[in-house]
């Protein structure tokens, strides 16, 4: 590669992330806990598609728990459900938008897959199992983050612009509002029952 095409890339690459911008903050998650397995993510942007992964994403069954118990894909993305654990496993959810699937039951060291393959969030769940409860989030663009029991959360390498900033929880309320990244962002959240 030449010194002016190798300058040239180099300059088209800084430019495009100096154009990129950050959200974080904190969710509280009233009557909680902790403000854990919020899902924070930016929703849609009209005329823009991003392709899912090659990749999968994996949730595994250890301990008689889904790990993660709240687990984030872009729509259209691949999730294998693992089962570590030392007896046999089932996963089904009976959220219609995720197809109602219903992968069976297997054992140790094996995996089936589901493709979530548009945006929705969906329970886990498991027929052996009653008491174990977990969750996909599957999102329309891959800007997200989970928070952690402090109810902190990071987005990175969001472009510049305004966007509808959603979160959802397993147990309380959805909530959203407009947002306009530009550099670092913090926005807030509090959700209730």
């Amino acid at each position: 590669m030449s010194f002016k095409m190798l300058a040239v890339v180099s300059l088209v690459a800084l430019a495009g992330s100096a154009f990129a911008g950050s959200l974080s903050g904190t969710v509280t998650a009233t009557g909680q806990r902790d403000s854990a397995d919020a899902v924070v993510f930016v929703d849609a942007i009209p005329g823009k598609t991003f392709p899912p992964p090659t990749a999968h994403a994996t949730v595994d069954q250890v301990s008689m728990k889904f790990v993660p118990r709240v687990a984030v894909v872009l729509a259209g993305t691949t999730v294998d459900f693992a089962n570590s654990d030392s007896v046999n496993h089932n996963v089904f959810t009976p959220d219609k938008c995720a197809g109602s699937f219903n992968l069976g039951s297997w054992g140790r060291g094996t995996s089936k897959s589901h493709v979530f393959d548009k945006a929705c969030f969906v329970a886990l769940l498991c027929n052996i199992h009653p008491e174990m409860e977990g969750f996909v989030a599957a999102v329309p663009t891959p800007y997200f983050a989970v928070t952690d029991k402090t109810g902190a959360y990071q987005i990175k390498d969001i472009p510049d612009g305004a966007y509808t900033l959603r979160v959802w929880h397993p147990r309380l309320k959805e909530t959203s509002k407009k947002v306009t990244v530009k550099d670092a962002t913090k926005e807030d959240f509090k959700l209730e029952k």
